[in-house]
């Protein structure tokens, strides 16, 4: 790949009609660009997971992608409740998903480990009562800034 992209997508929170679209619409352009699969698989994960936390407990949000030779980042803000404990949030099977959420099979308390699991760097800042700002980085050819010099 030689080429770089940048893009946004909206969310709004509880359109579940339109549910994973902007996670979609990124691997459909990772794709594109020839960007091997394995990165384009968890870069999917990790994006939808983000994408639906954002839908399932904000108000809005704005995902935003950049692509370029070295990494894909992907940043989600949301207008929501904020993350009260990250460390808890991390944990796998942690869930403040209410009842019906979990009906519709989401809320398992796998999102943030997904995104984890998936990423070579994650970032995590949250507002109780403001919103949260997660940011996601996956090096291509497995290289990071620390190993590429």
């Amino acid at each position: 790949m030689t080429k770089s992209s940048d893009g946004v997508f909206f969310l709004t929170g509880k359109d579940f009609t339109n549910a994973g679209s902007a996670s979609s619409n990124l691997k459909g352009i990772l794709d594109d660009m020839g960007i091997p699969a394995d990165i384009v698989r968890r870069a999917a994960i990790a994006a939808f997971e983000a994408e639906m936390n954002a839908i399932i407990y904000a108000v809005a949000g704005m995902m935003r992608y950049s692509i370029t030779p070295e990494a894909v980042t992907v940043t989600l803000q949301d207008m929501g409740p904020g993350i009260p404990d990250i460390d808890l949030a991390m944990k796998e099977g942690y869930s403040t998903a209410p009842d019906y959420i979990r009906e519709m099979g989401f809320g398992s308390g796998m999102g943030l480990p997904n995104i984890k699991k998936n990423t070579d760097k994650l970032t995590i800042n949250s507002v109780v009562g403001e919103g949260t700002t997660l940011e996601f980085v996956i090096y291509l050819q497995g290289l990071s800034p620390e190993t590429s010099g």
